[in-house]
């Protein structure tokens, strides 16, 4: 049976990867839409395909970048934590 104290380690450990897996797709995200806002302020265009276009080229192009790190920070989580708990250990 698993402790209330490893159950909320691992799943505090979760939450960490998480944020840290998708840490540079939001970064990314949140500066694409800054700096899309600010031409559109600029420009006074208010086209809506101007917000998403570019912000969905820069997720898609930085998830790409980082799709290893991400994969293999999951591979680690699992490997360390998951899988001795599923084992009994």
């Amino acid at each position: 049976m698993m402790d209330e104290a490893v159950f909320f380690d691992t799943l505090r450990e979760g939450l960490w990867v998480a944020v840290i897996t998708s840490f540079p797709i939001l970064t990314v995200a949140l500066l694409a839409g800054v700096i899309v806002g600010l031409f559109q302020a600029l420009t006074s265009i208010q086209e809506m395909t101007l917000t998403f276009v570019p912000k969905l080229a820069a997720i898609v192009g930085v998830f790409w970048v980082s799709m290893g790190f991400m994969a293999q920070t999951l591979v680690d989580f699992f490997q360390q934590a998951i899988v001795p708990l599923i084992a009994g250990g």
